[in-house]
């Protein structure tokens, strides 16, 4: 019997949950893509992310998206795409992802299986209101080699090693980026105008490369 959680207002968690339900809300949400729904093994957990989390979401997308455009590097950007292996029991949607190094093994792809295809190589997880279930251990369980977590104050560059995420100052997916240079920009996004501070990292990018 499924059973409900009280949490915050903006979360759900219910548990006995089967797989078969599970796949079968994803379908029936898909038309509500501002829920993000995360699975463990019977425990499901429904949350509706709050305006701090969609804006510090887009900053991190922006970091990446215009780091790659400067750099002539081609990217497969799949946004919040679920992820989840039936053999598992386990599955989520991050905030946004991205296929980098792997992006020309998924190009094209309309379905891709995680069981036969390479996983995303970077997730983006912002968790300004904590999540009931670990989110992380799925992530490394799906095998995502790298995953940036921003808690509205911290951010955490993860890789994934033997198993398990291990803090990192650098990205390894995109080495032009020091944990503490995302950081200051995220910060500095909260005083300035959107346009403006794209033009201003897209400056920082080119004068890293000397371009």
């Amino acid at each position: 019997m499924t059973t409900t959680v009280t949490t915050p207002s903006n979360c759900m968690v219910l548990r006995g949950v089967s797989w078969t339900t599970y796949q079968g809300l994803i379908c029936d949400l898909e038309s509500e893509p501002g829920k993000r729904l995360t699975y463990d093994r019977g425990t499901l957990e429904i949350m509706v992310p709050l305006p701090p989390h969609e804006r510090y979401k887009s900053r991190l997308s922006r970091i990446v998206e215009v780091t790659t455009e400067e750099t002539e590097t081609e990217i497969a950007s799949l946004g919040s795409t679920t992820w989840s292996r039936e053999d598992l029991q386990k599955g989520l949607e991050p905030d946004a992802c991205y296929y980098i190094q792997n992006e020309q093994a998924v190009r094209g792809k309309d379905n891709i299986d995680l069981t036969q295809d390479p996983p995303p190589d970077l997730a983006i997880e912002v968790d300004n209101t904590s999540s009931s279930i670990d989110r992380m251990a799925i992530y490394a369980a799906l095998g995502i080699p790298e995953v940036w977590r921003f808690d509205g104050e911290l951010l955490t560059i993860y890789r994934l090693v033997k198993g398990e995420y291990a803090p990192r100052e650098q990205s390894e997916v995109l080495p032009l980026l020091q944990r503490g240079d995302i950081l200051r920009f995220l910060q500095a996004s909260q005083t300035m105008g959107e346009t403006t501070w794209v033009r201003e990292f897209r400056k920082w990018v080119r004068g890293k490369l000397g371009t």
